[in-house]
């Protein structure tokens, strides 16, 4: 193959000491036990304690104080079982409680890898042919729970990177809003999801709720539901595609003081709540020249996984989406960066073997895919899939592609497809692009090279990739010899 690719030095390693503040809770009895324990406390006491706690932590976090009075607010049915009006609780009081319902834990304390590049929405004060860039990665933590973390730098014009300091003040998101349903809308969507018996209506639930209503309101209704009702099994999966309808839409902000090294997109809503793994960003130009930054990743609840979408217009401001359809079941859908013929286009894995490409009128409902692309080499016998969204040549859509073969290694190969008609392959590497050499195979599952997104930079191919599920790295290749390896290679 007469394609150069040269590995580049920079490598991006777990951290541990990179930890968030979460919410801890063990049992009701135990819980009540520390709250009547620290309320029994004098007031010298609660200052003494809490001054240690803030003396050990508050370098640790951004306003960590405010961390603990979040975490007392979460215990107020606790209280109410008590007999405990939470108003009547001092401040401090508050603060100290909130602490014994607090723990670290570190986000990257596992594994850093399978990370996607695309341009900042920032490239102001930079030098000729210089790129600001954002990098996200799939951060792993304790219990094996991902979150979607990232970094920012600057390509120069050789390719280098000059990654900016990475903070150490992490920072979830600010706030978390959840969203205002309309109820005839609801409805839609759920007939749009075709995944129960649509002989049974939702209104048995939505009937006592309002023209809108949010998603606390919706899960009241669904507890007054199953408490008052013996429910069939079609009734119970049609409250399950509700929740799940529900619990996807949610807005996250981050404050404009952190640095996007400091953003951590940890798991919102049930649905994703042991994982929220290799998030494909691209950056989107709709139809009217706006810019949009789309991101599929796959969410996880310990037992099931599904496709979900985030958006951004800044990296501060993020939605969460769902993704529904008969085609919303596997990992690794890829979004192409604009329309095709009026459509929105995914590249996707329905079978987890092979690669198909599917249309849609609606970013959020995909149903239909056809095939495009089966395992073909003795190194992608396995199965192939996509390592990110098409990139836009003048020849075609260049598609980055992993393949597994022997012993479950996995190597990345390319392929390229007509512009106007994506289904059609002009052509596809023999042999792989990137394998895993001496020092990539080693790791958390060794063997392994994966990519989630790259980028065109200088006229050359930027690849951002994880090395076994443990470390991250990055190639640069020479974008005309692929290109033309690409087109004689049939």
């Amino acid at each position: 193959m007469q394609v150069t690719v040269t590995r580049k030095g920079s490598k991006f390693l777990p951290d541990p000491s990179r930890i968030i503040a979460r919410f801890h809770y063990t049992s009701d009895e135990r819980s009540k036990d520390i709250i009547s324990n620290v309320l029994a406390m004098s007031e010298s006491e609660v200052n003494i304690a809490l001054s240690q706690v803030l003396r050990g932590y508050s370098r640790r976090h951004r306003n960590i104080s405010m961390i603990f009075e979040t975490h007392f607010s979460k215990l107020s049915e606790l209280f109410n079982e008590l007999g405990i009006k939470t108003a009547k609780v001092n401040n401090s009081r508050k603060a100290l409680i909130g602490s014994y319902f607090t723990m670290e834990y570190s986000i990257e304390s596992a594994a850093f890898f399978n990370p996607s590049i695309v341009e900042d929405p920032d490239q102001s004060e930079l030098g000729t042919d210089e790129k600001r860039v954002i990098f996200s990665f799939r951060a792993t933590g304790e219990g094996h729970i991902s979150s979607i973390v990232f970094r920012s730098a600057i390509i120069d014009k050789n390719n280098n990177l000059i990654i900016e300091p990475v903070g150490k003040m992490l920072a979830e998101a600010e706030r978390i809003k959840r969203h205002i349903y309309n109820k005839k809308s609801f409805i839609k969507k759920l007939d749009e999801m075709r995944d129960f018996d649509n002989k049974i209506s939702p209104v048995f639930v939505l009937e006592k709720l309002g023209d809108s209503f949010t998603y606390g309101e919706l899960k009241r209704a669904v507890e007054e539901t199953k408490k008052m009702h013996q429910l069939s099994p079609n009734k119970e999966l049609i409250i399950n595609q509700m929740m799940w309808l529900a619990q996807s839409h949610y807005e996250i902000e981050f404050s404009l003081d952190s640095a996007i090294s400091e953003r951590v997109i940890f798991p919102v809503s049930d649905t994703e709540k042991n994982g929220i793994e290799d998030a494909r960003f691209v950056k989107f130009i709709e139809e009217n020249g706006e810019v949009n930054y789309y991101a599929t990743y796959t969410a996880y609840d310990g037992m099931s996984i599904l496709p979900k979408l985030l958006t951004t217009k800044n990296f501060y401001n993020f939605k969460g989406l769902p993704i529904h359809g008969e085609l919303a079941q596997n990992k690794g859908m890829a979004l192409f960066p604009r329309k095709i013929n009026g459509k929105y286009v995914m590249l996707c894995r329905i079978d987890g073997v092979n690669n198909y490409i599917a249309y849609s009128d609606n970013i959020n409902v995909w149903r239909e895919a056809k095939l495009i692309q089966r395992p073909k080499f003795s190194w992608d016998l396995v199965q192939v899939g996509n390592c990110g969204s098409p990139i836009e040549t003048k020849d075609g859509w260049l598609v980055i592609t992993h393949g597994v073969g022997p012993m479950r290694e996995y190597v990345l190969g390319a392929s390229l497809y007509e512009l106007d008609n994506p289904e059609k392959e002009i052509g596809r590497l023999k042999t792989p692009l990137l394998a895993p050499n001496v020092e990539e195979r080693e790791g958390y599952v060794p063997n392994v090279v994966y990519s989630c997104g790259s980028i065109i930079h200088n006229k050359d191919l930027i690849i951002p990739y994880g090395m076994s599920d443990c470390a991250s790295t990055y190639a640069s290749i020479n974008l005309v010899e692929l290109l033309n390896e690409l087109k004689n290679s049939k």
